[in-house]
């Protein structure tokens, strides 16, 4: 993929904003029927510091990061693209990317949806996306989702969120559902 059409990491990455209220229950995987971001979007970047390190094939944002797409919008401290070794430069935007690291406080609104958690992966060849951290918070409205590893599957759209374990829920996922919340939106 080209750093061009960098929608792929941002529907990777924003996707998991899109999650059904009802979607979880402790361990179990379901179908993600939210965000789907166009690849002919524009995607805007902005950070305090944009480090290209073509020798070791990353490109490090830092400070303040923040990515728009359309109504979605991702923030976090900093973002590390990791791009093949199969030519092209990263300070051109020409390279391949391989997979991407994002952390520092995650955070992800996409219309009346949010979720955040301490750091994400996502893995272009597998297409997989993980979002953890001490605490990973997906809501809706007022329906809110807790726990501590989100993990979805791009290709087929399925999730798997994991509680905290040893944490004070008892390493059990959080649900809370307001009954009706969905028409008051």
């Amino acid at each position: 993929m080209r750093i061009g059409s960098f929608s792929r990491l941002a529907s990777g990455v924003l996707l998991l904003a899109g999650l059904s209220s009802a979607a979880f229950a402790q361990d179990s995987q379901s179908r993600l029927t939210g965000l789907q971001l166009s690849g002919d979007k524009p995607i805007q970047i902005e950070s305090e510091r944009l480090e290209v390190r073509e020798s070791e094939n990353v490109a490090v944002f830092s400070g303040n990061v923040s990515i728009v797409q359309g109504p979605t919008l991702l923030k976090a401290g900093r973002m590390k693209v990791y791009y093949l070794k199969d030519g092209g430069s990263a300070a051109t935007g020409s390279a391949n990317i391989d997979r991407l690291e994002v952390d520092g406080n995650v955070y992800v609104k996409s219309e009346n949806q949010v979720a955040t958690g301490d750091s994400a992966t996502f893995d272009m060849a597998t297409e997989v996306l993980v979002l953890s951290g001490k605490e990973v918070v997906l809501s809706e409205g007022e329906n809110v989702i807790v726990g501590c590893r989100l993990t979805v599957q791009m290709k087929n759209g399925q999730a798997k969120l994991d509680g905290c374990k040893g944490g004070s829920s008892g390493g059990r996922v959080k649900m809370l559902l307001t009954p009706g919340s969905q028409n008051r939106q």
